[in-house]
């Protein structure tokens, strides 16, 4: 039963009640905790508690320090540490810790509780997953270094198609209902997303996001504990099941370190905020090692206008893993303007008439062998205008000038995405607005910089995409966090005084 849920400006109250005895007697302490005291006072969990009521028993005893438990793991990220356990110990033996979670020093959370926490907001069969850790399972070999694709280059895609019958499968307005991560991303884009949308640090009315994976190397063996006789037998290198503390990660080829590597992929969806020069997380998941980022890209956009559909997308930046047809047209029905970096390898791969001459990056050639000049999108007719580079004075002389048009605008050509989506981009390749718009695509990177490095998920001693994906959702909010204190220059020692 989810009862005893304390508000927002209770816990607030608490806070400025109970640390200013602590800032005479030990101000120095509280100065040092200033800016992470002040990021949970400003974190409300109000809406939290609306959304896990359903997930609630309505009978029996009431669960205690559920906020608690959520500002809890949020200063553990705040506090560098790695373990739960070490965490747990340090509230119950730091006053000034349990005070900013909302507890008295003397009643903090379990760490039962916290790890039950976290099992009720995963909507998984707990008890089939605790069934499938004991059950053996084949032996995830890692794959040979002959069939590695190299140095910064990505597995193909296994499945020729995949993509597309995605595509089609949310164009007819389906979606993946029954993830387990579904309710994770709820409390992510309701806690952390939509609040920043209201107080501005997101644009609604030009909403630009990036999308991009990266690895994540988790802890637990590929290797398993045996449960077969082979080693009493005399066989070492037996390939029989075994045991695995993680059973859902996977192998997966990382192309930056350029080596095989035993996790998961996080993908995520970000934007940057020019004004405060911040990036901020949208949208996470994480999915197979193994899994190619094309796929993962129409999901991701997927789920998160179902997540968000009251903020539309107005540009979608991804690199060039997702240069496909089924991705652009799925934009173009959605109305969203794809930003995508073109693929050496889809070189040829084309459907514009074949009357007319571009180059591979859909810029008309004139008949002097010269790229035209872009000269903007005509929305009425859905069309976008070339103009003759001498007439726009980009190049001093041309040898077919007298063949060309008369007139001193001189010649213009007309190309329409409707004939290739992939080429006949809205705004033009290698114009300067598509490299402006391409260059914030730097922001889904340095936020998973941030998630894995500076808030530790890299480092934490925790196994299974369960605990990845709690632990990243609360990464990701700390980020929300740290952009609205810059953002707003709150100042709790003021408050206190």
């Amino acid at each position: 039963m989810l009862k005893n849920w304390r508000s927002h400006a209770e816990y607030q109250q608490f806070i400025i009640s109970n640390l200013k005895p602590i800032l005479k007697s030990n101000p120095s302490r509280v100065i040092e905790m200033e800016s992470t005291i002040s990021k949970l006072y400003c974190l409300d969990l109000d809406i939290l508690g609306e959304i896990l009521k359903p997930y609630y028993s309505q009978t029996g005893r009431p669960a205690k320090f559920q906020p608690e438990i959520f500002r809890s793991f949020s200063l553990m990220l705040f506090q560098k540490e790695t373990s739960i356990t070490k965490w747990v110990n340090k509230l119950k033996n730091d006053s000034l810790l349990a005070i900013c979670i909302g507890c008295a020093s003397d009643n903090t959370p379990s760490l039962g509780a916290h790890y039950d926490f976290i099992s009720r907001l995963w909507l998984a069969d707990l008890k089939t997953h605790r069934e499938n850790l004991k059950r053996p399972v084949s032996y995830k070999k890692k794959p040979a270094k002959t069939k590695s694709p190299g140095k910064n280059n990505k597995l193909p895609n296994k499945r020729p198609g995949i993509v597309k019958r995605i595509a089609d499968f949310f164009e007819k307005g389906r979606s993946f209902n029954n993830r387990a991560e579904k309710l994770l991303q709820k409390i992510f884009a309701m806690v952390a997303v939509e609040p920043s949308f209201s107080l501005n640090l997101i644009d609604q009315n030009n909403l630009t996001i990036a999308g991009d994976g990266t690895c994540v190397h988790c802890h637990s063996s590929y290797y398993g504990h045996k449960t077969c006789d082979c080693r009493q037998k005399g066989i070492y290198d037996c390939k029989c099941a075994r045991k695995l503390s993680d059973i859902e990660a996977t192998w997966g080829w990382d192309s930056h370190e350029s080596q095989w590597f035993y996790g998961y992929t996080l993908y995520t969806l970000s934007t940057y905020n020019k004004n405060l020069k911040t990036d901020l997380p949208l949208y996470l998941r994480f999915v197979e090692a193994s899994r190619h980022d094309s796929v993962t890209g129409i999901v991701a956009l997927a789920e998160f206008r179902e997540l968000l559909p009251q903020f539309p997308v107005s540009n979608y930046l991804l690199d060039s893993a997702n240069d496909n047809y089924p991705t652009y047209e799925l934009c173009s029905k959605w109305n969203i303007n794809p930003v995508i970096d073109l693929n050496t390898k889809n070189k040829g791969n084309s459907k514009y008439p074949p009357s007319l001459t571009v180059t591979e990056k859909g810029v008309p050639i004139c008949i002097g062998g010269h790229e035209m000049i872009y000269d903007g999108f005509e929305k009425s007719r859905s069309r976008i205008k070339w103009r003759c580079p001498l007439a726009c004075k980009k190049i001093s002389s041309c040898s077919c000038s007298n063949n060309c048009s008369p007139s001193p605008y001189g010649r213009v050509i007309h190309t329409k995405p409707s004939w290739d989506l992939r080429l006949f981009t809205k705004i033009p390749r290698d114009s300067k607005q598509w490299k402006t718009i391409y260059k914030i695509r730097t922001c889904s990177e340095r936020i998973n910089n941030r998630i894995l490095n500076d808030y530790k998920i890299h480092s934490l001693r925790i196994r299974g995409k369960k605990h990845y994906s709690f632990m990243t959702m609360i990464a990701s909010i700390n980020i929300h966090l740290d952009a609205r204190l810059k953002d707003s220059k709150f100042n709790l020692i003021n408050l206190l005084h």
